[in-house]
Formats: C-alpha cells, sequence, structure tokens
C-alpha cells in the first residue's frame, strides 16, 4: 500500500510503500519515554519503499540490543518521524500518528516488548468515552 505523511508542521514528509497488515505495538520503555505515551504504534517500510523530504533532526539512542538507534523528529514541531539503524538502514519503522492513511492501517499484527506494558493500557474498553474534549 502507499501511504505519504509529514510531521504536524509540514516541514519534514515522506512516502513510502508499506504491508498495511504489518503495524505493530511496541511497548518498550524507550518507545514509552520517547513518544510520551504508554506505547508506540509504528509499520516497517523497506529503505527502497521510502523516500523523505525535508531534514529531521536525529537522536541516537543504543537499544537494548547494543546497536545505534536513530530516532528522526521534525527539529521545529517534535513529531517523531521514523527510527531505523544510524548506518545503511535497510528498514525504517515509520510512526503511525504522522501516517495520512493511519486509518486504513491495521488493526495490529503484533505487540513487542510486552514486559514493559503498563498493565491498564492492555484493555481500554471499560475506560468512558466522549467524541470530543469535555
Amino acid at each position: 500500500m502507499k501511504i505519504d505523511g509529514a510531521c504536524h508542521c509540514g516541514r519534514v514528509s515522506f512516502e513510502a510503500e508499506v504491508d498495511p497488515a504489518m503495524v505493530v505495538v511496541c511497548h518498550c520503555t524507550d518507545c514509552q519515554a520517547l513518544s510520551g505515551s504508554p506505547y508506540r504504534v509504528l509499520i516497517q517500510a523497506s529503505a527502497e519503499a521510502f523516500s523523505l523530504r525535508g531534514e529531521p533532526r536525529v537522536y541516537v539512542k543504543t537499544a537494548a540490543s547494543g546497536n545505534p538507534r536513530a530516532q528522526a523528529f521534525c527539529p521545529d514541531c517534535g513529531a517523531a518521524i521514523y527510527a531505523a539503524a544510524t548506518k545503511d538502514p535497510k528498514v525504517y519503522n515509520l510512526r503511525l500518528g504522522v501516517i495520512r492513511q493511519r486509518g486504513e492501517l491495521g488493526p495490529p499484527a503484533r505487540q513487542v516488548w510486552c514486559d514493559s506494558a503498563l498493565p491498564w493500557a492492555q484493555d481500554l474498553r471499560d475506560v468512558p468515552r466522549v467524541s470530543g474534549q469535555s
């Protein structure tokens, strides 16, 4: 599936080809801290199927594996765009929130780093819902 997206302010944008059935929920503590949320949702795109416009800022975080990971985000609005290897990335983990077609992707195919998951974030069905902010 062809997708496109951009940061909140539009300075950094991208296009990619992805498998819409391969959405992943990551519960690792890095994703929690970097997203400010209990988990992050992503979809992978191969390097050959990913093109970027604009220059993101990159923060390098050493993963639990010991590998350095580039965390790319907009230098103006701070929106997270992707994570990838720092040298010759083969795959880009695109952040679902900046993908324009995010409603057409998923549901998630799997969850990873579940030992780090916040227990209450696993089931929100009983949390009261409203259609807007109240």
